[in-house]
């Protein structure tokens, strides 16, 4: 667990995980995506996909238990022209949000402000997702 708490990687799927967004819009911004380095959706097997969207669902019910937001961005991002930050690696984003938090993101020094530490948001993370993981079969 050591090297996945560094990694932020709060749950390890057999084909895909859950990691936090280094750089979160939002306190709870986790990303799903699979273990093969793969950059677009038809490159993903089935199972990859069912895998993902099991995560997924999981981590909406744990973001929901955890910090009850009031909505959620759930996107994907292909290709640079579409704004996908990690070249080349398909991945998920599920973005909690509350109402008054968007078109306005405080930024210090061009770094935005997040009212909670990656490893706090990690540890509230962490046991909800499992539970939610396992309620998934995943």
């Amino acid at each position: 667990m050591g090297d996945d708490a560094k990694a932020l990687i709060v749950y390890r799927g057999s084909l895909s995980y859950v990691i936090l967004n280094k750089y979160p819009y939002n306190s709870g911004h986790i990303m799903v995506t699979p273990y093969r380095h793969v950059a677009e959706l038809e490159d993903l097997t089935m199972d990859e996909i069912m895998e993902m969207a099991k995560l997924v669902r999981a981590s909406v019910k744990a973001l929901k238990r955890v910090y009850a937001p009031h909505g959620f961005n759930i996107g994907v991002n292909i290709g640079e022209a579409a704004g996908a930050g990690i070249a080349g690696h398909f991945h998920i984003h599920v973005v909690p949000r509350w109402r008054g938090d968007s078109n306005f993101m405080l930024t210090v020094g061009g770094t935005k402000v997040i009212p909670e530490s990656l490893e706090d948001t990690f540890k509230k993370l962490k046991p909800a997702v499992e539970e939610e993981a396992r309620k998934e079969g995943v």
